[in-house]
């Protein structure tokens, strides 16, 4: 290992040397880093637990051993002694784990799992010209085999369940929240212990590879949350690993985080290659397109807080952190959910910016929500909360989310969220829906959404798959695949998204009508898009320079109110016409 490189933070291999290694007909070697530490052994199921001495190597800051006797599947723990007594930790660099709530690290043979995904692999590009479909789920609550907390499905299991479901309802690509290793459920992987081993809720490592290569064989592109902010404060884990705060700060004032989580060092250079050597396992190892990096705000700001000033060495990291990737892994996403206005987060790292491929439109996303919980009355003097974005889109390359954050805690579903009774809710919910995917910027929707869940999505509980009996939530289903399938086939919603030739407002000063009109442009077709988010039908006179306007979508259309009717409109353009908009209506019609 380059200890250089190490040290500096620039090393994205750690985890070839680190961890435990089987090779068959010489044992496991372990090696693991522990600077401060006065003495280190290793115990685990191939001693019956006693301790097993470790050996200063490198440079007397890493420690190892190898067990001609120790072999995949055995558990392990490091014994780590400073300062008269010890502490048992998994291995920070361990491939597989025991589910929680024991944690012990498990000896873990990695080759034994052959990709068959070349052709998708060969094929990965830049995709601000493409469509992004993204379906963002929590693997153990999306389908359940039983009521109990613990009846979930394997790895395996789900690529038969879900990647059918993606292609049919419209999703070209899957976004994860957290595989890593974790204690606590309720965190949903965000509070990590194991930055280089899958949940073994799920199964086995190779089990995810399975699932992945699956996707990819489908058309299916597969994001993985990561977590390069803060980590779990349980003793097993990273805190304190070497008797001394190794991985997190010695001061608490900026050590922990808000959500009682230890924050990572990242002036360290080898807590920077920790974390670079993760994401590229990841991204590698399992083949995956891409990560979503949590709380990116976090790192810009001291705590996200704007007023304690810039962490330029997190700032830093996430610069060497996204350049190393793309060096390694050419065509990878990389998504930001920064809630912070700090400008520059997609902008490359050569023009001073931080180097991410899209970040989230948390802007939008609030200000919409906020407009459609308004009442009709109300929407009028909160009109410009829509116009809003157009103003500032151009300086990111944005994605659009509804993400679990939104169905959580209180905040209701987004259909729960919508003004009015039932069926008003409904009708908005499609409206906004269209709005939404017609909006430039790619999308992401949260599982559960495209059905209309009412009940706030929970951890332990699978979605409420059977609201789709009841004729609203069907039709609301239809309608989504509908309007995913239209939008990954026409390309005036995408092509695009972060040139301004791709959008143009016809009319955003109709506040008194709540009337909104717009076009998105590619270089083969104009789709024109109307949304009255009013409660009452309308006229509006559209002035154009088409021809003909073609029905492609409407939200309002019979069959989405639980019949099987399909209406087509098409208008005559000559000059002007009118277009009839009735309440709470979106429409795309294709312009010739």
């Amino acid at each position: 290992m380059d200890l250089g490189n190490f040290y500096n933070g620039n090393s994205f291999d750690v985890h070839y040397y680190l961890g435990a290694h089987y090779k068959k007909g010489e044992g496991t070697t372990f090696r693991t880093y522990a600077p401060a530490a006065e003495r280190v052994c290793l115990i685990g199921e191939f001693s019956d637990w006693r301790e097993r001495e470790m050996n200063r190597c490198e440079n007397g800051q890493f420690w190892e051993v190898t067990v001609p006797d120790a072999a995949p599947g055995h558990m392990y723990k490091y014994r780590i002694y400073h300062g008269g007594s010890f502490v048992d930790h998994c291995d920070p660099y361990g491939y597989y784990a025991e589910l929680r709530p024991n944690n012990a690290s498990i000896i873990y043979d990695l080759s034994g799992y052959t990709f068959e995904d070349e052709k998708w692999i060969s094929q990965r590009h830049d995709t601000t010209q493409e469509p992004l479909n993204v379906y963002e789920m929590h693997f153990g609550s999306w389908r359940k085999k039983g009521d109990e907390e613990t009846d979930w499905y394997t790895y395996t299991e789900m690529a038969d369940l879900l990647i059918p479901y993606l292609k049919e309802y419209g999703y070209n690509y899957l976004e994860i929240m957290p595989l890593n290793e974790y204690p606590n459920d309720l965190s949903w992987g965000y509070q990590p212990t194991g930055y280089f081993a899958p949940t073994s809720r799920y199964g086995k490592p190779n089990e995810l590879k399975y699932f992945i290569d699956q996707c990819h064989q489908n058309n299916i592109g597969v994001i993985l949350d990561f977590v390069p902010v803060h980590f779990a404060i349980d003793s097993f884990g990273l805190a304190n690993y070497d008797g001394t705060p190794l991985y997190n700060y010695p001061n608490n004032a900026v050590g922990m985080s808000e959500w009682g989580t230890c924050n990572f060092q990242h002036s360290r250079g080898d807590v920077c290659s920790f974390l670079n050597s993760s994401a590229y396992y990841w991204l590698s190892e399992y083949h995956l397109d891409g990560l979503r990096l949590d709380a990116v705000g976090n790192l810009i700001y001291w705590q996200g807080d704007a007023g304690r000033g810039e962490n330029r060495d997190a700032m830093r990291f996430i610069q060497n952190f996204n350049t190393g990737l793309k060096q390694r892994v050419p065509n990878c996403l990389l998504f930001a959910e920064d809630s912070s206005s700090f400008n520059g987060v997609t902008k490359p790292v050569d023009q001073g910016g931080l180097g991410f491929d899209y970040k989230w439109d948390l802007g939008w996303m609030n200000d919409t929500l906020d407009f459609f919980m308004k009442t009709p009355d109300e929407r009028k003097d909160c009109y410009h909360k829509l116009t809003f974005s157009m103003m500032y889109f151009y300086n990111e390359h944005f994605i659009l989310p509804f993400s679990h954050d939104e169905v959580v805690h209180g905040k209701k579903t987004i259909v729960d969220k919508m003004y009015g009774e039932y069926e008003e809710q409904f009708a908005q919910a499609r409206a906004l829906y269209m709005y939404m995917y017609a909006h430039t910027g790619k999308q992401l929707n949260f599982m559960g959404n495209e059905f209309g869940q009412l009940r706030e999505w929970h951890e332990f509980r699978e979605q409420d798959w059977d609201m789709l009996k009841y004729p609203m939530h069907d039709a609301f289903h239809q309608m989504m695949k509908d309007l995913n399938h239209l939008y990954l086939t026409h390309d005036a919603f995408w092509k695009y998204d972060y040139q301004e030739k791709g959008f143009e407002w016809i009319d955003c000063h109709q506040e008194d009508k709540t009337i909104y009109v717009f076009k998105r442009m590619s270089d083969e077709e104009t789709i024109v898009c109307f949304f009255n988010f009013s409660n009452k039908d309308q006229i509006y006179t559209y002035k154009g320079e088409e021809k003909t306007l073609t029905l492609l979508l409407d939200s309002n259309n019979e069959k989405y109110n639980g019949t099987d009717e399909d209406v087509v409109i098409e208008y005559e353009v000559d000059g002007e016409t009118e277009v009839s908009l009735p309440a709470y209506t979106a429409m795309y019609f294709i312009a010739k």
